[in-house]
């Protein structure tokens, strides 16, 4: 017993020495959720899932901060590493996330433009390094092995700054049209870069032999940055903008967000066919994964994303199949958020190592 206090500090600090941005995944799923919950009108779920996210923020970014300092060279080996690199980009993700909810739930304005020109500049050192590096390394990774869903939160951080920017534009006056075309080369941008990443994780998935844990949660991202496509172009229709540009592009803009909606639409089955064949048919156990926020975060998104197309679409069925969907994140999230706390409880008496990121 006089040794567990040595014990504990020396698993915390192993934790800690491999601590990776891929945390903000936590964020990105309750913001998510929180936005999804204040559009269905349950409002106390919303601000408790906001204040959740408030301090979830700062101690994810104290702990990438304390990693900086004390094992810098271990967080620069895995943002240049394939399987790893993508997780830092829900640092941006994760960042846009919690500036919509700022403006939604407590219309903090200011605070949420500062965040948003934080994950600007985030992204844009992180996605052209992630592909600079992917480009010019010798050994490249491979369909096989290193191609999975979570590729695509260079996706769903790209959108997710539409969003945020979107929304904020009106604030801009002068430069209110500039910045509605900014936004738009952005939404336009996140859709490139989605029919460019997921052909190959289709490939994968189709046409090599795949274990129950190849078929990670993170394959739900397949799903999530098709929704939050959906959402950034229906965003954009629903600005009030007084451009031509903005006049001629919003019948492309429904028609292009009606076609992610029907690809994200179309993921679903085929993903809890998956789920079931891993866990059911193949026995793979039910533990808590830090991966799992990355299947809560595409159920919410599909919640928020199906309201505001039935907004824009007029179209009342829409409504009420966001309302049900809006249901089943609340209780993914409860879910994995419990199995999180078990966890992490189990840690902190030493039961278990500290999770690590994968």
């Amino acid at each position: 017993m006089q040794n567990a206090p040595s014990s504990l500090r020396a698993l915390w600090r192993q934790g800690l020495s491999r601590f990776t941005p891929v945390y903000f995944i936590l964020v990105m799923s309750t913001g998510i959720v929180s936005i999804a919950a204040e559009q269905q009108g349950f409002e106390a779920i919303a601000r408790a899932l906001f204040a959740f996210n408030l301090i979830a923020y700062a101690v994810i970014w104290l702990l990438t901060l304390i990693r900086l300092v004390f094992w810098g060279p271990g967080l620069l080996h895995d943002l240049l590493d394939a399987n790893r690199g993508f997780g830092f980009l829900t640092l941006v993700a994760g960042t846009c996330v919690l500036g919509v909810q700022l403006i939604v739930l407590a219309n903090l304005t200011a605070i949420a433009a500062a965040l948003w020109a934080l994950a600007l500049v985030l992204w844009l050192g992180l996605l052209y390094t992630f592909f600079t590096v992917l480009i010019l390394r010798e050994q490249k990774p491979g369909l096989a092995q290193d191609i999975h869903g979570g590729w695509l939160i260079a996706v769903v951080s790209t959108q997710a700054l539409c969003v945020l920017g979107t929304m904020l534009a009106p604030q801009i006056g002068p430069w209110r049209l500039e910045a509605q075309f900014a936004t738009l080369c952005l939404y336009l941008l996140g859709a490139m870069i989605y029919g460019l990443i997921i052909p190959m994780i289709f490939e994968r998935l189709i046409f090599f032999t795949l274990t129950p844990t190849a078929l990670r949660p993170l394959n739900w991202i397949d799903m999530g940055a098709s929704a939050i496509t959906v959402l950034a172009g229906d965003t954009l229709v629903r600005a009030q903008y007084s451009g031509p540009l903005h006049v001629e592009m919003v019948p492309i803009l429904k028609a292009s967000t009606v076609f992610f909606w029907v690809g994200a639409s179309w993921w679903i089955p085929l993903l809890l066919i998956l789920g079931f064949w891993r866990h059911l048919v193949r026995r793979f156990p039910f533990t808590y994964d830090l991966q799992y926020w990355g299947m809560v975060f595409p159920i919410g998104m599909y919640a928020a994303c199906t309201e505001q197309l039935a907004i824009v679409l007029r179209f009342e069925a829409l409504h009420w199949l966001s309302r049900l969907v809006c249901y089943v994140a609340i209780a993914a999230w409860l879910v994995v958020c419990l199995g999180m706390l078990r966890r992490l409880g189990r840690a902190l008496w030493g039961i278990a190592p500290p999770e690590q990121s994968g």
